[in-house]
C-alpha cells in the first residue's frame, strides 16, 4: 500500500477481497483505476451490491455486472478505459449470442467529467454515475436494466450515511490494512487538475461517522488505517458538539482506538500542513513516519502559473520543521515536468529541489492538458520529446534517492506488520513504517502480528530481513 501517483493504474480483482460466487449469485467485476480513494470505492460499491444480491469475482467473462471505476487526472488513463470498453463490446456480444447478457458501468471521475459523452462514444455503456453517487447503486442498476442512466449530480445528501457498514468477514478477507475516506474534494484549483470539476469542492466528514467507521475495521481486524483525501490535511470535520475539529485532531482521537497500532494519510497540501499537524508527527506514536506531500515543482514561476500558493522557499522550510518534529521521517513527493512555459532553467530547479529534501520515494507524470482545466488553455506548451527527456532524467534522480534511502535501513531492527505470505516457501512478508515491502523467513502464524526485524539487504522497491528472537 503506497500513495500513487495520477497516472498509476491500480486493478484489483475483487475475488480475493470476498466470498466467492455462489451458485444463482450475480457476479460483479470491478476494474479500478487511479488513487487509493478510488480503491476505498471500489470496496464501497461491492458492499453495497453484495447487500443486494452480487457476489464479487475475479472472471470478468462470468460477470453480470462490470464496473471501470475511472481516473480523469490524465489523458492516458482515460484512454485506457476507452480501450476497455472497447474489449467489453465484444464480450457482451459474446455473452448475447450465448443467451445470456452483461450490464456494463463507468464510474468515477471519468463518468463525473463526461457524463453523456461516454454513452455517445461508447453505447455499450449501460450505466455512468459520479463519485458521489455509489449509495444510489442498486436503484440505478435496476434503471439501467431498461434504459441508459447517467447519475452525474452531486446529492445534497451525504452518501456515506446511506451506506452499509462492512461486513466483518469481507473485512478480514481484504487484509490487515484498510483506507478510510475522510474528506473529498478541493477547493485549490491547481491549474493543471481537473478534480474540483469532478470530485467538488472540500467536504469532510463528522468525526463521530469516521470514528464509527473506523471501530468497525479494527473490530474486524484491521490493524493499520490509511485516512484518505483529495486534500486530506484540510479535514475539518464536526465533533458531536459542533465543533470543527482538525486532521490533527482526528488522528489523536483515532489512536485511542484500542486494537489499531498504526495510522497515515494522504495525500496532502503544503498549504495546509498546520503546526498542529506537524507536532502530531512527533507525538503520536501510531502516526507512521511516512509524509506523502506533493510539491509539483521547484521553480517559483511553474508554481504560481499552476496555482499553487507557495514558493518553493516555503515548501523547504515546512520540510525542515516536519524533519525538526520527527527526525526519521520519510518524505514523498509528486512532479509534474513539462508544464507549459517550463524553461530548462525551471527544470533546474526542480532538480535542486529534490536534491535538497533526498526523497524516499515521489511519483512523477509529463504534463497532460486536461479539457475544462486553465492549463490547458496556457500558450508555450511544451513537445512531448523535451516531456520525455526531462522526466527520464527526475526519474532517475528519484530512483537513486529511494535506493539510496533503502540502502540506510541495512542493520536497522524496523517493526514490521506482517500482513501475508512472502514470495517464497517458508517467507512472510510485510511493511515498514516507512511503507517498504519486507520479506523475511517466518511462520504463518506470525500474519497479522507486527515483529522485530533486523534488514539484511535492500533492493529498489523491497527490504529483505531476518526476524530478530526477543530473550
Amino acid at each position: 500500500m503506497r500513495p500513487q501517483g495520477p497516472d498509476f493504474v491500480y486493478w484489483r480483482a475483487m475475488h480475493d477481497t470476498r466470498t466467492p460466487a455462489s451458485t444463482g449469485s450475480k457476479r460483479l467485476y470491478i476494474r479500478t483505476y487511479g488513487c487509493q480513494m478510488n480503491v476505498y470505492d471500489s470496496d464501497r460499491m461491492a458492499d453495497v451490491l453484495t447487500a443486494h444480491g452480487y457476489a464479487p469475482t475475479e472472471d470478468i467473462e462470468s460477470a453480470d455486472l462490470v464496473v471501470l471505476n475511472t481516473c480523469h487526472i490524465r489523458e492516458k488513463a482515460v484512454e485506457k478505459v476507452y480501450s476497455e470498453l472497447g474489449r467489453l463490446k465484444n464480450l457482451k456480444a459474446r455473452r448475447r449470442a450465448e443467451g445470456s447478457d452483461l450490464m456494463i458501468g463507468v464510474a468515477g471521475c471519468v463518468a463525473q467529467a463526461e457524463g453523456e459523452e461516454i454513452i455517445a462514444r461508447a453505447p455499450v455503456v449501460d450505466l455512468v454515475f459520479g463519485p458521489q453517487s455509489y449509495h444510489r447503486l442498486p436503484e440505478l442498476v435496476a434503471r439501467a436494466k431498461t434504459a441508459h442512466v447517467v447519475h452525474t449530480d452531486f446529492p445534497e445528501e451525504d452518501k456515506f450515511e446511506h451506506l452499509p457498514p462492512p461486513r466483518r468477514e469481507v473485512v478480514l478477507a481484504r487484509g490487515l490494512t484498510a483506507f478510510l475516506t475522510v474528506q473529498e474534494g478541493c477547493d485549490k484549483f491547481c491549474t493543471f487538475c481537473v478534480v474540483p470539476y469532478t470530485r467538488g469542492g472540500e467536504v469532510s466528514r463528522p468525526v463521530a461517522q469516521v470514528e464509527a467507521e473506523a471501530r468497525q475495521l479494527v473490530a474486524a481486524g484491521v490493524r493499520e488505517l490509511t485516512l484518505l483525501g483529495q486534500n486530506v490535511n484540510a479535514y475539518h470535520g464536526l465533533d458531536k458538539n459542533g465543533e470543527t475539529l482538525g486532521l490533527a485532531g482526528l488522528l489523536l482521537r483515532l489512536s485511542q482506538i484500542e486494537g489499531l497500532w498504526r495510522l497515515r494519510f494522504t495525500t496532502s497540501h503544503p498549504r495546509d500542513m498546520n503546526e498542529d499537524l506537524i507536532a502530531a508527527h512527533g507525538d503520536l506514536d501510531t502516526l507512521m513516519p511516512y509524509l506523502h506531500l506533493p510539491v509539483q515543482s521547484g521553480s517559483d514561476r511553474i508554481l504560481k502559473a499552476m496555482n499553487r500558493r507557495h514558493r518553493r522557499a516555503d515548501y523547504l522550510d515546512l520540510i525542515a520543521r516536519i524533519r525538526a518534529a520527527r527526525p526519521d521521517i520519510a518524505l514523498s513527493g509528486d512532479f509534474i515536468v513539462g508544464f507549459p512555459g517550463e524553461t530548462d532553467e525551471d527544470f533546474a530547479k526542480t532538480m535542486d529541489l529534490i536534491e535538497k529534501v533526498a526523497y524516499a520515494s515521489a511519483f512523477s507524470f509529463k504534463y497532460s492538458p486536461r479539457p475544462g482545466t486553465p492549463g490547458a488553455e496556457l500558450p508555450d506548451q511544451i513537445d512531448d520529446r523535451t516531456k520525455s527527456v526531462r522526466l527520464a532524467a527526475l526519474q532517475d534522480l528519484i530512483a537513486r534517492q529511494q535506493e539510496s534511502f533503502n540502502q540506510a535501513q541495512i542493520g536497522r531492527t524496523l517493526p514490521v506488520l506482517i500482513d501475508k505470505p512472502g514470495r517464497r516457501p517458508g517467507q512472510i512478508a510485510g511493511r515498514s513504517p516507512y511503507l517498504q515491502a519486507v520479506h523475511a523467513e517466518g511462520k504463518m502464524s506470525l500474519i497479522g502480528t507486527i515483529q522485530p526485524v533486523e534488514i539484511v539487504s535492500a533492493g529498489k522497491n523491497s527490504l529483505l530481513g531476518k526476524i530478530v528472537t526477543l530473550e
